[in-house]
């Protein structure tokens, strides 16, 4: 299948299907709608994990340091009360075991992203802020993406104050993450980019991108769902084939009273895996 099979295949799939698909520091080998905007769900996350690097690095938080493990967040719109999270909607159980105590930022910010706790990622997200945020999106050379608001902040979202992606933003912001951890760039040292690669490598949700590649292919990466809503970012590093970028972000408008959104989630997992398996089998010639 070539890369115009695949832009025709994609054209039959319901909603946008945005993607990007190169190596590290080079022009993209193929893209589609890459700067074409989604709600951005848990990828976000990755952006609030470099501000917390950052940060550290720059000695205004000490990622090991306990905090305390809370469950009321303000609200990114000026005047609306605080909010919280709910557990059934989240997805580690092993944060909301530690509300009322403490936890280190380091241990509360890989459940972020191993787990994708939308817990973690406020209680991380209070201890950075959202400009700090910002200014990580910026320094990746992100051009549209923009984190306004914590997971669940309701009063913000209906006032328009969102959180956003493109495939273009999330490749350079996770490519900016790999290169930096073998030379100086614009996130973190190499040693807080090697860090952050970590704790991407151990994500635990890996129905997506990682199950279209083989059995052990090392992959650093971050998906996101929410109803109609599926993504999948990350930077592949096979042992034959230098490494490279591959995001996949599907949005799907669902009609009202339809289903609850499993099967079209599996549709896009699926779909995900697919495009995942096909540009790994082109990977010498990206």
């Amino acid at each position: 299948m070539t890369w115009d099979d695949l832009d025709a295949h994609l054209d039959s799939v319901p909603g946008t299907v945005s993607a990007y698909v190169g190596r590290l520091d080079a022009a993209p080998t193929w893209t589609r709608l890459p700067d074409a905007t989604h709600y951005a769900a848990s990828t976000m996350k990755v952006a609030v994990l470099v501000a917390l690097h950052r940060a550290a690095e720059a000695g205004r938080l000490d990622l090991d340091q306990p905090i305390p493990v809370h469950n009321a967040f303000d609200s990114a719109l000026p005047g609306a009360p605080r909010y919280a999270n709910a557990q059934h909607y989240d997805n580690d159980d092993a944060v909301w075991a530690r509300v009322g105590g403490t936890a280190s930022t380091r241990w509360l910010a890989e459940r972020m992203i191993i787990r994708s706790s939308n817990l973690a990622t406020n209680i991380c997200l209070a201890q950075v802020g959202l400009p700090a945020v910002a200014q990580a999106w910026a320094l990746a050379g992100a051009r549209h993406s923009l984190t306004g608001r914590g997971i669940e902040d309701f009063a913000a979202r209906d006032a328009g104050i969102d959180n956003l992606v493109t495939a273009a933003d999330l490749a350079a912001l996770l490519g900016e993450l790999a290169l930096g951890a073998s030379r100086p760039g614009p996130l973190a040292s190499p040693a807080g980019c090697a860090a952050m690669l970590d704790v991407l490598f151990a994500q635990e949700h890996r129905e997506d991108l990682a199950a279209g590649l083989p059995e052990g292919t090392r992959i650093a990466h971050k998906n996101g769902w929410v109803r109609g809503v599926r993504h999948g970012a990350g930077v592949v590093f096979p042992d034959d084939a230098p490494p490279y970028a591959i995001v996949v972000c599907t949005t799907t408008e669902l009609a009202d009273g339809g289903p609850t959104g499993e099967e079209d989630e599996d549709d896009a997992c699926r779909l995900i895996a697919g495009m995942s398996a096909r540009v790994w089998q082109a990977r010498h010639d990206l």
